[in-house]
């Protein structure tokens, strides 16, 4: 169940994300980023995507991972 919710927000905010980036009122790369990493313990591509983050960007590492911890606990580490 709580797979299914987490799938269902996650789409529905790449949804926001794609209206925002067509309307000036949203900010569509907020959307995207909150559903890429809702969806990125079960997504493979937006995993990816965030193991990706942290290698080009060091800085945001210790808070991507204390997010990956507080969402899923069974996700690995980046390599």
């Amino acid at each position: 169940m709580r797979v299914l919710a987490r799938h269902a927000l996650g789409w529905s905010f790449m949804v926001l994300g794609v209206i925002g980036s067509l309307l000036p009122i949203l900010q569509g790369w907020l959307f995207f980023a909150a559903g890429a990493l809702l969806l990125a313990p079960e997504v493979p591509l937006f995993r990816r995507f965030f193991c990706w983050i942290e290698t080009r960007f060091p800085r945001l590492k210790k808070p991507l991972a204390k997010l990956r911890r507080r969402l899923d606990r069974s996700q690995p580490p980046c390599p």
